[in-house]
């Protein structure tokens, strides 16, 4: 099976690549060369730049794959983009969205792939919502064969997910809690929370590759444990080896004192509590199991970015995002136990 990636070796598109070229896909990754250390062995990489239509139709020029896959596209121009260049050129396109467009608020805490998507708190799901429909659109009039995946909060080796947090300097978080600097968890830390370790979502993933079952269809994959925020954080302080010194507060109280924006994430997904039904995907990848546990994966994590000093920098900005929300909200800080 001749594939391609549009991306391929970001977070959660390098675990799914590895995992390809080891059960046997010949895999092609087209982008612009900027991160070649992370190319899995076996891999082989078109040079060029999606974003510049032209120079991509050329780079891909009498290519055609069984299956597409772009990781990077996140508004309908770039969905649009896509739909010109391989139109006749692919038997399946597989689509990267967000469970973060499921309905919010939620009519039901349990979410199916029949939850609506609306999501009018975070542009980032809007826009992931307006490519789904034009995608779901061009299936339907002009039979484009595409499969939409959903994934929500998915980490790996290279992140510390959390939910206020920094996503450039992940390693902050970990730096803060070890100098036993107070963090802050939205609300009373027991809204309910899912993470998926990113060999995990590549499990599903690449099972759904070449199956014509999946055409057609939207599939979120997730694990099936579920935690609380103060679970999750008791986890990271555990992996951190310090236990973290916490200050809860309302996600109204943080959007109203943080930069215009830096919460609409927490709004429009990680304060929701949220439990997803995997029946489908393992109704369609029946070898699915996702079974790293967070709380091993997240030692995973620390372990990696110990190895790899070079990226545990951290972020003076963020460090002070905190400092004044919790001055702000002039509550003092408490161990996390005295909560969980």
């Amino acid at each position: 099976m001749k594939v391609l990636f549009i991306g391929g070796t970001g977070l959660i598109s390098e675990a799914v690549s590895k995992l390809a070229i080891e059960r046997g896909i010949e895999l092609y990754l087209f982008n612009r060369g900027q991160r070649d250390e992370l190319v899995p062995a076996g891999a082989k990489v078109i040079q060029g730049d999606i974003r510049k239509p032209e120079e991509a139709a050329a780079a891909l020029k009498g290519h055609e794959f069984d299956v597409v896959v772009d990781w990077i596209a996140f508004t309908p121009e770039h969905v649009k983009t896509d739909l010109e260049l391989f139109t006749g050129k692919t038997k399946q396109y597989i689509f990267i969205s967000s469970a973060s467009a499921y309905q919010k608020p939620l009519q039901h805490y349990v979410v199916t792939e029949d939850t609506p998507v609306v999501n009018p708190y975070w542009q980032y799901s809007r826009d992931k919502i307006a490519c789904e429909e034009l995608l779901m659109e061009a299936y339907h009039n002009s039979g484009f064969p595409t499969t939409i995946v959903r994934p929500s909060h998915t980490y790996g080796n290279t992140a510390i997910p959390a939910g206020l947090t920094s996503w450039a300097h992940p390693w902050s978080m970990i730096e803060r809690i070890r100098k036993g600097q107070p963090i802050v968890i939205h609300g009373d830390g027991t809204s309910l929370w899912t993470l998926t370790h990113n060999t995990d979502f590549a499990k599903g993933f690449v099972g759904l590759l070449g199956l014509e079952a999946a055409i057609g269809e939207a599939i979120h994959i997730t694990s099936d444990e579920v935690l609380s925020w103060n679970q999750i954080y008791a986890a990271i302080g555990q992996a951190a080896g310090n236990e973290p010194k916490v200050v809860h507060m309302s996600t109204d109280f943080i959007a109203a004192h943080a930069p215009a924006g830096l919460a609409d994430g927490l709004i429009g997904d990680q304060a929701v509590s949220i439990v997803f039904d995997n029946s489908k995907i393992k109704r369609l990848v029946p070898d699915f199991e996702a079974t790293v546990p967070f709380a091993e994966g997240i030692k995973q994590a620390v372990a990696w970015f110990e190895k790899h000093p070079e990226r545990c920098t951290v972020d003076p900005d963020w460090y002070k995002l905190l400092d004044t929300l919790i001055q702000k909200h002039g509550t003092s800080a408490k161990l996390l136990s005295y909560y969980v």
